[in-house]
């Protein structure tokens, strides 16, 4: 167990919120004697790799609070899924499905990958899944669910009744045109199905009958039990107001939402939550992520080319810092991940707060002796053309015969995600140089230095020979030139592995037969 005095004063920012949200909100977390937190989802697109970016920075909070505190804690997951579909997405089949059903609520829709009930289900599901494989703790609310059930319905003449005063909120940052037609409460019309955005003319708050005008007609309905939904600045205030929301964090973009949400939280009647803008996620365009385009990097990719711890890592550092998301930081991220598991057990307390992993695995990180990098694996994948993880444990097990997938499970999962990822990713993108008569001289020099190397010797003896190779063939003024061209021709890369450990791992005759195999 970890000193709590350490983790009061440690500077890591799941600590320095929640120690923060502990002291401004001390009395009213007396009062509930729990802590509210709450994350969305906007369902009108396939899981957002930034919804579970959300999730996983929240729960990094709650762990630090459970060092910190003994509290009750609640984390819901919300989907606004009985939002209407203003947008057919880019990615995503039957298309045509979506196209006539434009305007209704997501949950109205049929799933046009037809394995659920409606479209708005089977991304609600999608997201679910994930955050289970990752064994968050979370309750998953719909908003569909929470409409017709009446659950809301208190709220929704709570915001009847300050009907008035929302409008003074809202109406003085809309555009003149759009002013004459807002009203907070979005009628689901009783003829074609749809979320309507139309004025209200009449209203009773006694009992919640509204009235709208649509083009000529007149629409009379109720508030109550899923008939109207509300406006999502006001939606999102009436959520906080009915769940009693301690904290939610949102991306830099919801910033001016947040502020007019707060506004009407306060005046519903209570305190708005805390909350916590964090930087968007761009793509290697340096573009804004988005979930109807479908640029970056989905959580299906991730998970075929990484662990979700790795995922969480990614998603630690600098939250307010804007981050590029695309396959490429795959590998990085995963070695990174890989350094960290094993630096922790020999860090001294502070470091172990401060390092990652320890809010990643809720200050339990698992132990396992690194044994190669995700880097090593990918290029150990591509040279055994390696289709299944049992080829690369034959490689593995050369140099490390004490070990085993039982023994390394980290491994064992790097090993099936190193092959998805190099024929995905790398092996695609491979431009092989086809050396000159020089670069085949040097070339076989080297295979040459080889065949004479004894099979025992460690790897950094075997790199200190090619190292030798290298000046003999012209490149002591330039070594890196000599590694450049062993990895443009023998993996088709400009940078690859260090080549002793390479070697070692895959073998000398091995090695002898893949570079004979691109200079012939």
């Amino acid at each position: 167990m970890l000193n709590n005095d350490l983790i009061q004063s440690t500077s890591s920012w799941p600590l320095v919120e929640i120690r923060k949200l502990l002291k401004e909100r001390k009395d009213i977390i007396k009062a509930n004697k729990r802590i509210i937190f709450q994350t969305g989802y906007g369902p009108s697109g396939l899981p957002h790799i930034g919804t579970f970016g959300e999730v996983a920075r929240t729960s990094m909070m709650i762990n630090a609070l459970n060092h910190i505190e003994k509290i009750d804690s609640e984390l819901i997951t919300f989907s606004d899924d009985m939002d209407g579909l203003r947008k057919v997405p880019d990615n995503i089949p039957n298309d045509e499905i979506l196209k006539n059903n434009l305007g209704k609520p997501l949950t109205d829709i049929p799933d046009p990958f037809k394995k659920f009930k409606s479209f708005g289900e089977h991304n609600n599901q999608m997201l679910i899944e994930f955050l289970k494989k990752f064994n968050f703790r979370f309750n998953f609310q719909s908003s569909t669910e929470n409409y017709k059930s009446g659950k809301f319905n208190n709220s929704l003449m709570r915001v009847l009744e300050k009907y008035e005063d929302i409008m003074n909120i809202i109406l003085p940052t809309l555009r003149e045109e759009r002013r004459k037609t807002y009203c907070p409460f979005l009628p689901i019309c009783p003829k074609t199905g749809k979320v309507l955005e139309v004025p209200l003319v009449e209203m009773n708050k006694k009992d919640g009958t509204v009235i709208f005008k649509s083009n000529n007609d007149k629409i009379e309905t109720n508030i109550l039990n899923g008939n109207c939904k509300l406006q999502w600045k006001v939606d999102w205030a009436m959520r906080w107001f009915t769940f009693n929301v301690d904290f939610e964090m949102y991306g830099k973009d919801l910033t001016e939402s947040a502020i007019l949400s707060n506004k009407i939280c306060k005046t519903l009647g209570k305190k708005p939550p805390n909350g916590f803008a964090y930087e968007l996620f761009l793509d290697e365009k340096g573009e804004k992520i988005s979930k109807s385009k479908g640029n970056g990097i989905s959580i299906e990719e991730w998970l075929r080319y990484a662990s979700p711890e790795s995922l969480a890592l990614y998603m630690y550092p600098n939250p307010k810092r804007a981050k590029k998301l695309y396959s490429d930081v795959v590998p990085k991220t995963v070695d990174e991940y890989l350094s960290l598991i094993e630096k922790y057990p020999t860090q001294e307390d502070k470091q172990k707060i401060l390092n990652p992993v320890w809010h990643i695995h809720n200050g339990n990180p698992p132990e396992e002796r690194v044994i190669m990098s995700f880097s090593m694996l990918l290029n150990l994948a591509g040279s055994s053309n390696a289709n299944n993880k049992e080829i690369l444990w034959k490689f593995i097990n050369r140099f490390h015969k004490d070990i085993s997938p039982e023994k390394q499970p980290i491994l064992d999962n790097l090993t099936e995600n190193a092959i998805n990822y190099f024929k995905d990713k790398v092996e695609p993108n491979k431009k092989f140089k086809k050396p000159n008569e020089k670069e085949k001289k040097a070339l076989s020099s080297l295979i040459d230095r080889l065949n004479k190397t004894d099979e025992s010797l460690s790897p950094e003896e075997i790199q200190t020979f090619v190292y030798t190779v290298g000046k003999e063939n012209g490149y002591e003024k330039n070594l890196r030139d000599w590694f450049k061209l062993i990895y443009e021709v023998v993996f088709g890369e400009e940078n690859g592995p260090r080549m002793g450990f390479f070697i070692k791992f895959f073998g000398l005759k091995e090695t002898i037969a893949l570079i004979k195999e691109k200079i012939n």
